[in-house]
């Protein structure tokens, strides 16, 4: 058996990000279990061909881990992957990172106020637990019938197959999101055909961005001065973005003329464009970028059926219009649990209740990180953490920094969350989303909870928000007995 003070359940952004402050916070006595064979999260899993980042590269990193050495305006996924593996380096936590140990259980024991998880090497006890698992982790998978016997490759996008020979092939992509409009200018350089399968379209705007030369990398590395005014500069750019993606009505008809010029100029078919044009506000769903998506589609290489996927009979794929499509290897672009945790099942707080049964009606927090009837227990990248404007890992070293700060007050006591501060908190999110493109636009997006209509993974403010909103934090969100002291902002 081992007994730590923190255990860290991930070992991507999240964990890595958390395990990192605890560190600079004097406190050495935690351990990261990772159910995979390396650390990365989602840029260990999505290898897909064409990933990259759609957020600048010097936002996309921690603040305490400037990096002069990304390749241009947008890192590849595997460049994301290399400095997440020199962060747990740098920062000296390889010993403490236990790789092929997924968490099976946790269940908080009230008789001795720890947290008791059960993995493949043994019974891990813990005064605190972190799950940092992610929320964008478990493929969904559409059910159609037939799915099952299609007879050539089927993969999910985050679930690459890399031995599946794909050159000169007939390849179908399921879904139109962010991993597809990255996936299907790839496949059409070297597939015979490609068809595309899209429910619904998106709002995409122009990617732009450059390679960084060796000139500018060196420069950066010179000058940490100059690295750090372009993070300020990102920043807010970011911060600037959230009016048109949350829907100022100004903000958002600017940003959509441009999606729209965008389109006009690539899409030179009337027919072909209006199927690719949305019918709901900007910024409702994800709002993505990409500069060789629609000349893709627009090409001989691509035929975009704008029909969901409804049958697949052997090799033939039905579209809901009745029409087939002849293929050789299938294509899961289709998302993931993103409102449906599937740790949540495996986490027990008091009375037993599941981590799951206490989001039944939709994922809450307060703060975004602590839930009632979960003592000493902190979720990242959790219920209304991430943003549809910026860079989420904003947002998690926001609640890394909370984290740190409730622990220095914590003083050996078990922390319950007060439930009528949970529901406050998230009486604020559901005040703050109501007016929101996600809430009105007219659209159907991951972000919301289907179970509850509310706004459950999105923050609906800015990062600024977001950091003066945990600041305020008192410990007054935790119940009086045992008693803790005020947390210091």
């Amino acid at each position: 058996m081992t007994r730590v003070e923190v255990a860290i359940v991930g070992a991507g952004f999240a964990g890595i990000g958390v395990a990192s402050a605890l560190r600079r916070a004097g406190r050495e006595d935690f351990v990261v279990l990772e159910r995979a064979a390396s650390v990365g999260g989602t840029w260990r899993d999505n290898t897909y061909p064409g990933i990259a980042c759609d957020v600048p590269s010097h936002l996309y990193g921690f603040a305490a881990h400037p990096n002069p050495a990304w390749s241009g305006t947008y890192a590849k996924g595997a460049e994301i992957h290399a400095y997440l593996e020199h962060v747990v380096d740098a920062d000296g936590l390889r010993d403490r990172v236990r790789l092929r140990t997924p968490m099976r259980t946790a269940e908080w024991d009230a008789s001795h106020d720890v947290w008791r998880l059960t993995t493949p090497s043994g019974v891990i006890t813990a005064d605190v637990l972190v799950l940092a698992c992610g929320r964008l982790t478990e493929p969904t998978i559409p059910r159609v019938p037939g799915l099952e016997h299609f007879p050539g490759p089927l993969f999910h996008s985050a679930r690459w197959d890399h031995s599946a020979d794909l050159v000169g092939a007939r390849i179908a992509v399921v879904g139109t999101g962010a991993s597809a409009v990255q996936i299907v200018p790839e496949l059409a350089r070297t597939a015979a055909h490609v068809t595309l399968f899209q429910r619904t379209p998106a709002w995409i705007v122009p990617r732009g961005g450059d390679a960084y030369s060796d000139a500018d990398r060196a420069r950066f590395a010179a000058t940490p001065p100059e690295l750090e005014a372009l993070r300020a500069d990102l920043y807010a750019e970011g911060e600037a973005r959230f009016a048109s993606r949350s829907g100022d009505s100004a903000a958002a008809a600017e940003a959509e003329a441009v999606a729209r010029a965008h389109l006009e100029r690539q899409v030179a078919d009337p027919a072909l464009r209006a199927a690719l044009t949305p019918d709901y506000a900007f910024g409702c769903k994800r709002v993505l970028l990409s500069d060789d998506f629609y000349p893709a589609v627009a090409s001989e290489a691509v035929t975009l059926v704008p029909e969901a996927l409804t049958e697949v009979d052997g090799s033939t794929l039905v579209a809901s219009d009745g029409t087939r499509h002849e293929v050789d290897a299938l294509v899961l672009a289709t998302g993931f649990a993103s409102t449906r945790q599937p740790y949540a099942e495996l986490v027990s707080g008091e009375g037993g209740v599941t981590l799951a049964e206490h989001w039944s009606g939709g994922m809450t927090a307060f703060a975004s990180t602590v839930v009632a009837g979960f003592p000493n227990l902190f979720v990242l990248n959790g219920p209304n953490a991430s943003l549809g404007h910026s860079s989420s890992v904003l947002m998690l070293e926001e609640q890394a920094g909370y984290v740190t700060r409730v622990l220095d007050a914590r003083a050996g006591r078990a922390l319950r969350v007060d439930p009528d501060a949970e529901r406050t908190y998230t009486d604020e999110i559901a005040v703050a989303a109501a007016s929101t493109r996600w809430m009105t636009g007219g659209c159907r997006n991951w972000y919301v909870d289907e179970r509850s209509g509310r706004l459950a993974l999105l923050w609906p403010g800015t990062v600024d928000a977001f950091r003066e909103r945990l600041a305020r934090a008192d410990g007054s969100e935790f119940l009086p007995e045992p008693a803790i002291e005020g947390i210091p902002a």
